[in-house]
């Protein structure tokens, strides 16, 4: 059975933190795990991912707030979000790229509002 399952989301006030995890099955050969978000009213953009030999890749503007790691006893990639501003709301979204195929979890919501 395959799957991605993304959990941790929720609402945090400006400079809260949250951690997201994407725990994953029945996908082999996977080059990266990543995490996409989507804000309100824009499209899907990439924020981070990390490759099956730890090289890792954040977005401009999370760059120093947010890590992506991963637990691979645990078949887990998480997403710490640290010193999180309103512009970081939207849904993430676990991807996870095998050759040419790309895998989607069903997202979760970060809202992040005083």
């Amino acid at each position: 059975q395959v799957y991605l399952v993304e959990s941790g989301g929720g609402l945090v006030q400006p400079g809260g933190s949250l951690r997201l995890s994407c725990a994953r099955s029945g996908i082999f050969s996977i080059n990266r795990m990543g995490w996409y978000r989507q804000p309100p009213g824009k499209q899907r953009e990439l924020v981070a991912w990390i490759t099956s030999d730890g090289t890792t890749y954040y977005r401009d503007s999370v760059k120093g707030r947010f890590t992506i790691s991963r637990d691979n006893a645990r078949n887990t990639v998480y997403l710490q979000l640290n010193s999180l501003k309103s512009e970081d709301t939207g849904v993430y979204y676990c991807n996870a790229r095998a050759g040419a195929i790309d895998y989607w979890g069903q997202g979760t919501q970060v809202t992040v509002s005083s």
